[in-house]
């Protein structure tokens, strides 16, 4: 479907650059935004990798396995079913990567938990388990928004960390209702 509306956007401007005799500014802006999109990307690089190799330390160190600790109680209480189980280091590595504003690296994580939980699970179907992981995977409450921080300086911002309250709040706000949501909405569906 995302292809079949960016093709529909990518039409549209052409015909209508062509159709207001624009074509030139079309064709500058193309190259402007290729050129910035370049440059928004190597600036982030620079955060994303210093957060990936930060969690890598934190692998090798044995802290992720703390934090896991750390979290134990709560991952336990929202993911019963894997209790004790590889699942929820998945999981936690997932939630920590949130936790830390770095979307990027929390992806694969992500997705290696929902691997493990239809390993478990033996179903095609997502489980209640599943879509309360990527409930709170999506919300993705973030304590310190590194990725947001890093765009916010590339653009100018003196700044880039003053967001962090609204984040907090936001981020608790999504979490909260997509809870709520979940837990109603997986009650009623199994009527």
């Amino acid at each position: 479907m995302m292809n079949y509306i960016w093709a529909f956007m990518c039409i549209f401007s052409l015909a209508a650059a062509v159709f207001t005799g624009n074509t030139g500014e079309l064709s500058r802006g193309i190259l402007n935004s290729a050129e910035k999109a370049v440059e928004t990307a190597l600036r982030l690089l620079g955060t994303l990798s210093l957060w990936n190799g930060i969690t890598e330390i934190m692998k090798d160190s044995g802290l992720s396995e703390k934090i896991q600790k750390l979290f134990s109680p709560v991952t336990s209480f929202l993911f019963p079913a894997y209790r004790g189980t590889d699942v929820i280091s998945a999981v936690t590595a997932n939630i920590t990567a949130n936790l830390l504003g770095l979307g990027n690296a929390a992806t694969p994580l992500g997705i290696e938990a929902v691997r493990r939980m239809k390993e478990m699970s033996g179903t095609d179907s997502a489980e209640d388990d599943t879509v309360r992981f990527v409930v709170i995977n999506t919300a993705a409450l973030t304590l310190i928004p590194t990725t947001v921080a890093s765009l916010r300086q590339a653009a100018g911002s003196g700044s880039p960390f003053s967001i962090m309250i609204p984040v907090w709040c936001t981020g608790i706000t999504a979490l909260t209702a997509g809870l709520i949501a979940e837990r109603i909405l997986s009650k009623g569906w199994k009527k």
